[in-house]
């Protein structure tokens, strides 16, 4: 492939092969023509590779006439904040995520202060495709730089939670920033928290202690770290810092859809309790308010829903994808949403997955219920999840779904993004990959073994397909 990953909310490539310093460029040019009037704000995580690009990037805006705001390594739902802050047209964040090192990559940011939907994305990708570099104007943009990147995004958490609560607590706490760009506001949250904190991985120098995505087998390390630093909890960050894995005190991987779980339940039992606190008005003035509504993605574990469920909130799934979540989520009003890989969605914040956010629910959660986050994880639906991929021509997916919708046909189907099919304790989903000619089959039930046995029927359909 001569060319990046490309989607409709950015890019995705190795350094140096598929993804350069030109392609940043003219991809930047595409954001810029597309993009309203006003300043672009430019961040990058920690990867050695994102100061060049961002040079690129930044090269790219002025050279089309734009004037960039430079906020160095920020965290991805830091850029959120910060292009409501600055009033700016849009943002583009440099980072390729949990990805290994040699990828990097271009995520996309409206002037709302959230990761491009569909249609725009589309647009600008259409614009990248058809022209070779964008015409230099006479008149270049300038660059300023943003000298605090992170005071506003503390504030806006802060209102969330009751920080004097979780302070009197003096919860011991150790973070897992990995060397991205999550540590710089990690440590400031957890100090003005009153947190005694321990942060491995703290300097955003991109060289990845373990990989990158915060899975239990890459935390191995980590998890005996919270046993020896005799921490209430642990944080885990990917290196852009929007996800966000859970550890106990005893040194068990929660893992990132209990992130979310916990969050959702926290926050609607703090909207149903006698003085719990009231939630604000979404932010960035696009919505006048929230309802009793949450919002996942169809991948997401079940246990958000059957929170919701048992609060009497309204609950409402999304195709895969960020962007889209937070569609349906300012469709709906919706008081909390997110995704079930540790990205929770806080409307009070900002309509990004945002690990700070996450991780100050969560110690508030403690702290109002006065219980270690086992036992509020103890307390939720238990649930396995089971993740397979097959090989399947892309031609041949629509008869690939017709076949499984047939032979689960006891199962309520749901053609919203791929085939999600549900029972009431249990679903499978199979959609198909944006990226490689391979199909990825999901399924959560009450143990792994029905779990598995859900994936292999998938899988066994599948093959009389391909």
């Amino acid at each position: 492939m001569n060319e990046p990953i490309i989607t409709v909310s950015g890019l995705r490539g190795i350094v140096g092969e598929t993804l350069t310093p030109e392609v940043a460029a003219r991809y930047a040019m595409a954001f810029a023509a597309e993009a309203a009037d006003g300043e672009i704000l430019v961040a990058r995580d920690s990867r050695p590779s994102g100061e060049m690009l961002a040079s690129a990037v930044h090269a790219g805006m002025q050279a089309v006439g734009r004037t960039t705001i430079d906020a160095g390594i920020a965290a991805t739902p830091t850029v959120g904040i910060l292009v409501r802050r600055f009033n700016a047209a849009g943002a583009v964040q440099i980072t390729a995520s949990h990805n290994p090192p040699q990828y990097n990559g271009m995520k996309l940011f409206s002037a709302e202060g959230r990761v491009i939907s569909a249609g725009p994305g589309q647009k600008i990708l259409e614009r990248y495709r058809a022209t070779a570099a964008g015409k230099v104007r006479p008149a270049l943009g300038g660059c300023r730089r943003c000298d605090d990147a992170i005071s506003d995004h503390w504030q806006a958490v802060a209102q969330t939670v009751d920080v004097e609560r979780i302070r009197r607590r003096r919860f011991r706490v150790l973070l897992d920033s990995n060397h991205g760009a999550g540590g710089i506001l990690g440590r400031r949250l957890l100090e003005e928290l009153g947190c005694r904190t321990t942060i491995i991985g703290e300097e955003p120098n991109g060289r990845f202690a373990h990989p990158a995505e915060p899975t239990a087998e890459n935390l191995a390390g980590v998890l005996k770290s919270v046993v020896e630093h005799g921490a209430d909890i642990g944080f885990c960050q990917d290196p852009d810092a929007d996800r966000l894995a859970v550890i106990d005190r005893a040194g068990r991987y929660l893992g990132e859809e209990y992130t979310l779980a916990i969050c959702v339940e926290h926050v609607l039992r703090q909207s149903a309790a006698p003085g719990g606190q009231p939630q604000a008005n979404a932010p960035g003035g696009e919505k006048s308010g929230t309802t009793r509504c949450v919002v996942t993605n169809c991948a997401s574990s079940r246990m958000s829903q059957d929170v919701a469920e048992r609060y009497g909130a309204a609950f409402h799934r999304a195709a895969v994808g960020e962007a889209n979540v937070a569609d349906a989520m300012l469709e709906r009003g919706a008081i909390f949403g997110g995704e079930g890989n540790g990205g929770p969605i806080d409307p009070r914040v900002g309509y990004v997955r945002d690990s700070f956010a996450g991780m100050a629910l969560l110690l508030d959660a403690m702290a109002f219920r006065d219980a270690p986050i086992d036992a509020l994880a103890a307390e939720l639906p238990r649930y396995e999840i089971v993740k397979t991929k097959a090989l399947l021509p892309p031609d041949k997916l629509p008869a690939a779904l017709d076949a499984l919708e047939r032979r689960f046909s006891d199962a309520a189907a749901d053609r919203l993004d791929g085939l999600r099919l549900d029972w009431p304790d249990r679903w499978l989903l199979v959609r198909g990959s944006n990226t490689e000619p391979i199909v990825r089959a999901i399924a959560e039930a009450p143990n792994e073994g029905e779990a598995v046995a859900l994936c292999r029927a998938a899988a066994e359909v599948l093959h009389s397909i391909s």
